[in-house]
């Protein structure tokens, strides 16, 4: 190239920022909710500042050179942050295309003159903007599985709440499907808190399972004889009719298992393991 690009870009600096934060504030899709725009200006200042500082003319076109790599850090960090605020993809995409935007703007007007210079320029800065957002998009699904999967543990924790009933009881009813993972996770529940209070009866209701399959039944099954290894005797509450034809259909053994068909009966015969008679208390009638 006749011209240093990349010195034309550095000098005109302060003119490709401010086209990029007005493109940002004139954009129907800014979430101001999120982030003010003093935030915003020195975001997309740094990202900036790091990108001129980072390109020459001999790297223009090397991705992978050393110089670009504090720009792939920050641009990274801001595309997992923004994923973890609830920006949308196209929210964060339009963050790094319209300072591609900014930066072609400043080209055209620059070299309008020279052709030559200007198309080599234009196809360059285009290959250059496009990996950073590429970078932008893989890193920004990278931070919102992280986020789907905290979700995920936070609901299962929440799904799954052990409640003592009673002295010696213990209560865990099961909302959704029973898979290995959440298995897992209601097995060391249930377990952590027989050891913390002593219990002796578990009562897992499954009236919230949508349906009972037969790797459903295995998961219970599983948690019951972990259950008994602790010294607890495990009921299964919540058997409603069309879970028990398909227990039978299947052809699940649970014959060894305690089952009842509401949480109240479960809760019943507890107490009757227990050795413990619960009166309702009768009023005497007013003269």
């Amino acid at each position: 190239m006749k011209q240093d690009i990349s010195k034309l870009l550095q000098k005109k600096r302060k003119n490709i920022l401010e086209d990029w934060m007005n493109s940002q504030l004139a954009d129907a899709g800014l979430r101001e909710d999120l982030m003010s725009n003093d935030e915003l200006r020195e975001q997309s200042a740094e990202l900036l500042d790091s990108l001129l500082k980072g390109i020459t003319e001999k790297n223009l076109t090397d991705f992978n050179a050393e110089a670009f790599a504090p720009v792939y850090e920050i641009l990274s960090g801001i595309s997992i942050s923004r994923a973890r605020q609830g920006f949308s993809p196209r929210e964060t995409g339009v963050f790094v295309f319209s300072l591609k935007d900014a930066l072609l703007k400043t080209l055209v007007t620059e070299l309008q003159n020279d052709q030559e210079t200007l198309m080599q320029a234009l196809v360059t800065i285009n290959k250059l903007l496009d990996n950073l957002g590429i970078i932008t998009f893989e890193t920004f699904i990278k931070g919102r599985e992280e986020v789907i999967l905290r979700q995920t543990d936070e609901i299962a924790e929440i799904s799954t709440p052990v409640i003592q009933v009673w002295d010696g009881i213990l209560a865990l009813p099961i909302i959704g499907t029973l898979d290995s993972a959440r298995t897992q996770v209601v097995m060391e529940n249930l377990l952590q808190h027989i050891v913390e209070t002593g219990s002796t009866i578990a009562i897992l209701d499954i009236s919230g399972v949508p349906a009972v399959d037969s790797l459903v039944a295995q998961h219970i099954i599983k948690t019951v004889a972990a259950t008994r290894l602790m010294g607890a005797e495990c009921i299964i509450s919540g058997i409603r009719p069309e879970i028990a034809q398909t227990v039978v259909h299947l052809g699940i053994d649970l014959s060894n298992i305690m089952t009842k068909a509401t949480l109240a009966n479960a809760l019943k015969h507890a107490f009757s393991m227990l050795r413990l008679d619960v009166k309702r208390i009768q009023k005497e009638k007013e003269k």
